[in-house]
């Protein structure tokens, strides 16, 4: 029953505390028994007993996204979500039993964990753990089960202040009174603007729109030139612009439509959680890019192409008609954000899915005045045909036959493009070949950090030099987010998914042959041979192309021998292709000799990197606390006045990263290496120290010296910030300020579902 006064408004009161101690767990995809808390509508749609992320359905699920797949509370609890505010038992209960948020967070509340110890056995975190999603007519059974399974789960509970505000809001009927938002005349501008842009009538206005939308229906859009206004999303709505949008309910952004839709602009009136917050800037200089990159050369396009399986299957086929030049410039332009979009987009959820990459790797791109497919179009007419991707049929049966299938294919494409490559260039390739950026555009480098189930994108070259680099043309870095992103159904079954993910590693294995390319002739079996060892011979043999070991290489590798050196050696010949690029060297990581300070940062600041730096220049062998670290750890050093923030990445060796299941039994501990990184990198932090600058010495020397898990363990008795920290919320609420001093408007609330007890 709603009071007549409310105590506390929940915008203003209630939606904050939520923010600060319930989304780092409940803010997506993933959340627990998929209740999403970073909205009011999340709020109001409550829980559900099925998991979005799950490897074994047999069949695509119905897809529950929140705004698009059910207009009204009601159609919600049709779809099975039930109330976690109100008695969702036919009324049998009232007040605050017939919570389970209440109920929730009183049973936290009435059993406390011990400050900044380690969880009990019982409690269980990560996110393969299973979910107990239960409504209020089965808490008292849940509740005498699970005793410390309260929220907020596994950690530091409420405060008085904030329980008393909580359960007082609950009490007085929970209303939610969620606000419209209103654009301002500057912002309703832009969005006309954009959206009239986006819906041109013309043949070739409307392929290009369709073509910009299938590759920016996942951004969080952006307006510069509109301070203070929030992110949008591109939709497919059923309504016209002027109108309230009303999203398409389809699950790809290009599944069939059945029906006239508009492309328009919609506010995202939520929580900015950083995991799926990648973002896009529209703007006057956007516009005119669009106009100069796919307006300006002479095309035609006759018949626009329908939704059909090959249309969705073959984007080189289905935009044919737009020039592949103005495509591929298109992707570099923004070469980050389409990375970080098949890196750490919904297909990147799992260790399953990451274990088909390495954990430290560059990407580069080849450069668009001579990359063959934008450039030959007998080539190009040759070789699109092969390059259709599996995943549309998601049947169980399909499994086997789309994967042979587009496997064949794939590597006939690969053969075709050897031969070309080949012939093109007898002498071999050359460092031009390889995108400088224009010398002004920082996408033309990036480092890939893999974190064990998640991944992480940055621009420049991050870290030690890696044992492998993905050079990226056109047909790769297309084929690779249409089939990681586009044609993904985070919603599909085990065949889609298996699908997805084997196709990948073709996709991995693709890029690095890539790379075989500039490499000296007489390294490149030696190379070929590091990156897949032991089974993966075998796997070669049934699944992948023979390398081309014969080409010469027109690049100075003289007197180069052994895997390592000749990285090396290629690593210097990039940054110098790409210096007015490439940025500082990266002196935490690559600074063997001489000196490593850093210039532009404090004498104290000097001090502390001095510090940590050996911890980023030994190896498992020589520092074995190395491979028993966390993926991902933050570290904030402070003395007083000021605060650092630092991450160490834990970087896994492999043998190989060619199969699906049994990652152990491929790692070599021994060459295990740490990247030390200013800042926090990892949207899914999995433990954080919280060491005084007086004190990071000792820290330092304490770390260095453990060889076993129970030194961890004594580690973080005495730095660590354990779940159960006093401060454990406000230590992560101030790692994210620092995120969001350095990158404001990329930064967003952290995830802590993977954060370990250590």
């Amino acid at each position: 029953m709603v009071a007549a006064t409310q105590s506390y408004d929940y915008q203003r009161d209630i939606a904050p505390i939520l923010e600060h101690k319930c989304m780092a767990c409940h803010g997506c995809y993933d959340a627990p028994c998929q209740l999403k808390l970073t909205s009011a509508e999340g709020l109001e749609r409550g829980a559900s007993l099925l998991p979005v992320y799950d490897g074994k359905r047999l069949k695509d699920m119905p897809p529950t996204r929140l705004g698009v797949d059910a207009g009204s509370t009601a159609e919600w609890r049709g779809k099975g979500f039930f109330s976690v505010l109100h008695d969702s038992g036919g009324g049998e209960l009232s007040g605050l039993e017939a919570s389970v948020l209440y109920r929730m967070i009183e049973l936290g509340r009435n059993n406390p964990l011990l400050p900044n110890s380690r969880l009990p056995a019982e409690l269980t975190v990560g996110i393969k753990r299973s979910d107990s999603c239960a409504a209020v007519s089965e808490f008292d059974d849940y509740a005498a089960e699970h005793p410390h399974g309260g929220m907020p789960y596994g950690a530091t509970g409420l405060t008085d202040d904030e329980f008393a505000r909580l359960s007082q809001w609950i009490a007085e009927g929970a209303v939610l009174n969620p606000v419209a938002y209103l654009p301002g005349e500057t912002e309703r501008a832009v969005i006309e603007r954009w959206e009239r842009f986006f819906n041109q009538s013309g043949n070739r206005e409307q392929l290009v729109a369709r073509y910009l939308f299938e590759h920016l229906f996942a951004a969080h859009v952006y307006f510069p030139d509109v301070p203070g206004s929030p992110f949008y999303e591109l939709v497919r709505s059923t309504t016209a612009p002027g109108e309230p949008v009303n999203p398409l309910r389809t699950v790809r952004p290009n599944d069939d439509p059945e029906q006239a839709f508009y492309y328009r602009l919609q506010p995202l009136r939520q929580v900015i959680v950083e995991k799926n917050h990648i973002v896009y800037a529209l703007d006057d200089a956007r516009m005119q890019r669009y106009d100069t990159l796919f307006f300006a050369p002479e095309w035609q396009v006759n018949e626009l192409p329908g939704y059909r399986y090959v249309d969705r299957a073959n984007p080189f086929v289905t935009f044919a008609a737009i020039p592949a030049r103005a495509r591929y410039q298109f992707l570099l332009d923004n070469a980050e954000y389409f990375v970080r979009n098949f890196i750490r987009g919904p297909v990147c959820r799992g260790q399953i899915a990451t274990d088909v990459i390495r954990d430290q790797f560059w990407v580069v791109f080849e450069d668009p005045e001579q990359e063959a497919y934008v450039n030959d179009a007998d080539y190009r007419a040759r070789v699109s045909p092969l390059l259709g991707l599996p995943g549309q049929k998601s049947d169980l049966l399909s499994l086997g036959s789309e994967w042979l299938e587009y496997k064949a294919q794939r590597n006939d494409y690969l053969a075709l493009r050897g031969e070309h490559y080949a012939g093109r260039k007898p002498q071999g390739a050359t460092l031009d070949e390889l995108w400088d950026g224009d010398n002004w555009n920082h996408d033309a480098l990036l480092t890939i950090v893999r974190h064990h189930d998640s991944a992480s994108v940055v621009r420049g070259l991050l870290g030690r030099v890696p044992r492998t680099v993905w050079v990226m043309d056109y047909p790769l870095l297309e084929r690779t987010y249409y089939e990681l992103v586009a044609n993904f159904n985070v919603f599909g079954s085990v065949s889609h998914q298996g699908q997805t993910r084997l196709y990948f590693d073709l996709i991995r294995n693709g890029a690095e042959q890539n790379l075989l390319r500039y490499m000296p002739p007489a390294a490149r079996k030696a190379l070929y041979a590091q990156w897949y060892q032991g089974g993966a011979k075998i796997k070669h043999r049934v699944t992948y192309v023979d390398p081309d070991l014969a080409t010469p290489v027109a690049m100075d590798y003289q007197g180069v021998k052994g895997n390592a050196a000749v990285m090396e050696r290629f690593s210097a010949l990039l940054m110098e292709r790409t210096a007015q690029v490439s940025g500082a060297p990266d002196r935490l990581n690559r600074c063997l000799s001489g000196n490593c300070l850093r210039a532009g940062v404090s004498a104290a600041q000097q001090q502390l990197e001095s510090l940590l730096q050996p911890l980023a220049m030994a190896d498992g062998a020589s520092l074995p606390v190395i491979p028993l670290l966390p993926e991902v750890t933050f570290l904030r050093v402070t003395d007083g006045t000021q605060r650092w923030v630092y991450t160490l990445l834990h970087n896994r060796a492999h043998a190989s990263v060619a199969f699906l299941y049994r990652e152990e039994s491929r790692l070599l501990p021994d060459e295990d290496t740490l990247t030390l990184v200013e800042g926090t990198l990892g949207s899914y932090p999995n433990f954080s120290f919280d060491v005084s600058l007086e004190q990071l010495p000792d820290f330092v020397a304490s770390l260095s010296a453990i060889s076993e898990q129970e030194g961890l363990h004594a580690l973080a008795d005495r730095w660590g910030v354990r779940r159960t920290h006093p401060r454990f919320w406000d230590i992560m609420a101030d790692f994210q300020r620092s995120n969001a001093e350095r990158n404001p408007v990329e930064a967003g609330l952290l995830d802590l579902n993977r954060y370990q007890d250590l």
